[in-house]
């Protein structure tokens, strides 16, 4: 059985989709852009380093509507409108999570919604038992 997960602490869909689906002991977190609440509803963040720290913070909300954290996260994609943000991206990415690190693809894109820069969805487990 495939349960949907959502939480108002992270941005609504903006289409047919859920924030998350939680089904056979994994959550799959639905594409997060890097933007935080505002008195208008969402905003996009300025800057990729700011935007990348979104997306992982949207992401570990989404999480937390399963009782899950970033520790429990096993993999992630991340998609970038410029490959040469790539390094500063990664040093965001880098302490944003702990050894050991998710799985992780990067791939270079022409656009995302909104004009932001990053997009990012992850897949957790949750299997604590795992560790």
């Amino acid at each position: 059985m495939h349960e949907q997960l959502s939480t108002p602490e992270a941005p609504p869909p903006v289409g047919p989709y859920s924030q998350a689906i939680r089904t056979d002991g994994l959550v799959f977190v639905s594409g997060q852009l890097g933007t935080s609440r505002s008195d208008d509803g969402w905003k996009l963040e300025e800057g990729i380093e700011e935007q990348a720290a979104g997306c992982i913070r949207n992401i570990i909300a989404v999480l937390g509507a399963a009782g899950l954290g970033v520790r429990d996260i096993v993999r992630t994609t991340v998609y970038l409108v410029d490959m040469a943000d790539f390094a500063r991206v990664n040093r965001v990415y880098e302490r944003s999570f702990e050894r050991p690190f998710p799985a992780r693809v990067a791939v270079g894109i022409d656009a995302l919604p909104a004009g932001a820069l990053i997009e990012m969805d992850a897949v957790a487990s949750t299997d604590r038992g795992a560790e």
